[in-house]
């Protein structure tokens, strides 16, 4: 299931599939092989580059790949990296990219990215290489049912026994991929079939259906019943990424309050006094209050899950029907009225849904909804002494000023998992789209081949990944990735020596801690250094304000080493506090 249910976005997007449902006509041409095939289909859909850790079973695809003009073959150091890579850019963009992976243990490899797409309902398409086809069945040299395997973490997994149909189920792939609720699909080809030379695909399926409309008499119950409401708000999720000016003016229109659901805060600038705050993992009470005490719950591109809905706790529901404060729209039925009542359930487009609301002429109280932004920009904002503490290892409070001071208000920010996030999430504020890259997930070592990728896609942007120690060192090698392609980001890694998620948990649960310190500090700079990137380490805010700026000025990747206090370990907590408690 996913936290959110997204659309494809953005005119590129939209253009997408210009052309994949035409007839291609060979006539005398040459036959060519499946592999050129089945890249002139991704093309023909605006996908742009493909991921990998080069395999044998998939030689023919990579090569093509790398022939064609409109595509860029990636090579990773690890296939968990090209998962991420995939996931990121078109998270970014809107765009499937693909990720492609060998049999067995690579295959195996790229299903923690996979999954992460599946769980942010992120559209890819991922192409894993099998044995060839004499040897099917008979567990041949790293043989894997990958289906099988898939399954579970795709919209839709298949095996492509016939080099003829592969244009074919790539065109299949990616509508599959992008309609409805996005999601990755895994095609599992068996080595010998990219090789094969075929005839030219024909009347190929991918035209996008049109985007479902809010109906009439939904919209104009909708909008009676936000103008009526006391203390109606939205929730907004990834379905609303395509949609920020609409939810913008449906929020200006009726006069309500707006919160981001779990790691979607870039889908309403977060200075808009209507702005409520975010959903999140320990998220205070007193951001929550106006939840809490709404009379109307709009719910926008968003499935309430667990972290979103804080534990299935809000918005509170007794049932279906005109008892429920609580109405949803979403593009995937199956998500309308998944987790709680509603009176109303619309599956819709969120942003022809928005667009409709905001169209309509209506009038609303005065509402005044400036305390519960202040109370959110109170948790948003570095206690003094956490900020400005002069002696000791840097606060996680203080790395987050310091980038705030830094970066441009629209850098790219891409963030990994663990406690140091907590800090980033509350102190970090969105105000443009298309700013956040985080897995909701909630996967360790997606950061840093997340920055890859999003330079990869948006090269003039700022792009910046912020990472525990844990997390560096699961993913870490693709700096040398990043330097190999030239491409400027920066690394921020809060270094505190723990598996600091898990140490708050046994801290809070058991009294004792277990497995959860690491080395250190390690000397991660150094590490960068002989991936081929820049590499600094700061112990101090200045040290740090100093090697952002460096960053922030180099041709190529840099790694800062920032060494933080493993006691402060949530924004409301120390660790010590919680063992001694």
């Amino acid at each position: 299931m996913t936290e959110e249910t997204e659309n494809p976005v953005g005119s590129a997007a939209e253009g997408a599939y210009e052309g994949l449902d035409r007839s291609r006509a060979g006539g005398d041409r040459a036959w060519r092989t499946a592999a050129e095939e089945v890249v002139d289909v991704l093309a023909a859909a605006s996908v742009r580059r493909c991921y990998t850790v080069p395999g044998e079973s998939f030689l023919e695809l990579a090569d093509a790949i790398e022939q064609h003009d409109d595509l860029r073959l990636v090579s990773t150091r690890h296939e968990n990296g090209a998962g991420f890579m995939a996931e990121a850019e078109a998270k970014l963009t809107g765009v499937p990219a693909v990720a492609a992976a060998t049999r067995g243990p690579g295959a195996a490899n790229l299903a923690v990215g996979v999954h992460t797409a599946r769980q942010d309902s992120t559209p890819m398409v991922v192409f894993l290489g099998q044995v060839t086809s004499p040897y099917l069945g008979r567990e041949a040299f790293q043989e894997v049912d990958l289906t099988a395997f898939y399954t579970p973490i795709t919209k839709w997994a298949t095996t492509v026994h016939r080099a003829d149909r592969l244009a074919e189920v790539t065109a299949q792939a990616l509508r599959v991929a992008t309609t409805g609720r996005p999601g990755p699909v895994a095609v599992a080809v068996p080595g010998d079939l990219f090789g094969r030379h075929v005839p030219a695909a024909h009347a190929l399926p991918g035209a996008q259906p049109p985007r479902p409309p809010l109906g009439e008499e939904e919209r104009d119950r909708l909008a009676e019943w936000l103008a009526a409401a006391e203390r109606p708000v939205i929730i907004a999720g990834g379905g609303a990424r395509s949609a920020r000016e609409e939810l913008v003016a449906v929020a200006e229109r009726y006069n309500v309050g707006v919160y981001t659901s779990w790691r979607r805060q870039d889908v309403f600038p977060n200075d808009h006094r209507l702005y409520l705050g975010h959903l999140g993992l320990g998220c205070p009470a007193a951001v929550l209050r106006s939840l809490e005490e709404a009379d109307a719950v709009l719910v926008v591109g968003s499935r309430l899950g667990e972290i979103t809905s804080q534990t299935y706790r809000l918005p509170t529901a007794a049932g279906p029907g005109p008892g429920s404060p609580v109405a949803q729209i979403d593009i995937d039925p199956d998500q309308v009225g998944a987790v709680t009542g509603v009176w109303l359930g619309a599956v819709a487009d969120a942003q022809v849904a928005l667009d409709a609301l905001a169209e309509l002429p209506v009038d609303t109280p005065d509402r005044d909804y400036s305390e519960a932004h202040r109370r959110w920009e109170r948790t948003a904002t570095a206690p003094p002494e956490a900020a400005t503490r002069a002696e000791g290892p840097l606060h996680p409070w203080a790395v987050v000023e310091a980038m705030r001071k830094a970066l441009p208000e629209d850098t790219v920010v891409t963030n990994d998992a663990g406690n140091f996030a907590a800090f980033l999430h509350r102190g970090w504020t969105y105000r443009h789209p298309r700013t956040q890259l985080a897995p909701t997930s909630g996967a360790m070592g997606y950061a840093v081949p997340a920055a890859v990728a999003a330079k990869l896609a948006a090269p003039n942007r700022t792009v910046v990944a912020a990472v525990g120690d844990g997390g560096v060192l699961m993913t870490g090698q693709e700096l040398e990735t990043a330097a190999r392609l030239g491409l400027a980001i920066t690394v921020v890694v809060f270094q505190n020596g723990l598996y600091g998620t898990i140490a708050m948990h046994q801290a809070s649960e058991l009294g004792r801690r277990a497995g959860t310190d690491i080395s250190g500090p390690l000397d991660l700079a150094s590490y960068a250094r002989g991936l081929g990137a820049g590499g600094a380490t700061a112990e101090t805010a200045v040290e740090l304000a100093d090697a952002l700026a460096d960053a922030a000025a180099a041709e190529g990747p840099v790694l800062i080493d920032v060494r933080t206090d493993p006691d402060a370990i949530s924004p409301e907590a120390t660790l010590a506090g919680l063992l001694n408690g």
